[in-house]
């Protein structure tokens, strides 16, 4: 699909595709996190017609929503495409030394070469954790590396 970018001098930027059913779609991407998700008649192109606005908070959500599957989709696409790269899931016990303590403890990344690339809490993904991302018991660390760096990080979080 073709998305095409418009930078909005002052206001931030504009992505405009077409459906796969013939509709126009933009959305605004304000400077400050809000989003406008707008429409162009097939009769007018030059006629917008607002859909609905989204908050930065609103659209952290839908982006939680739809950014999980295709973050695991693509990930496992990665992972059969690179020879040696492998994708995998190491929970946070509750006897682990890291439950309570912020990812960056771990020191995972630079002591195995795996990079966490989401948590997972429940229902919700956080894709893409910073280093001050808490961890709890129960989170699943989505993690990227070879298979032994990922045992690696088990051992870690195991204690």
């Amino acid at each position: 699909m073709d998305v095409s970018e418009v930078l909005l001098p002052g206001v931030g930027l504009r992505y405009e595709f077409t459906t796969s059913d013939g509709q126009h779609i933009g959305v605004v991407a304000h400077r400050g996190g809000d989003f406008e998700f707008v429409s162009y008649p097939a009769a007018d192109p030059d006629e917008v017609h607002l859909l609905f606005r989204l908050t930065a908070e609103e659209s952290d959500a839908i982006t939680e929503i739809l950014g999980a599957p295709r973050i695991a989709e693509r990930f496992a696409d990665l992972t059969r495409e690179v020879p040696g790269l492998s994708s995998g899931q190491v929970e946070v016990t509750a006897h682990s030394p890291f439950a309570g303590r912020v990812l960056g403890e771990t020191r995972a990344r630079t002591r195995t070469g795996t990079s966490i690339v989401a948590v997972v809490r429940g229902e919700e993904v956080i894709a893409s954790p910073g280093p001050d991302q808490i961890l709890r018991a129960g989170d699943i660390l989505v993690a990227i590396g070879t298979r032994e760096s990922i045992t690696g990080v088990e051992r870690i979080l195991a204690g």
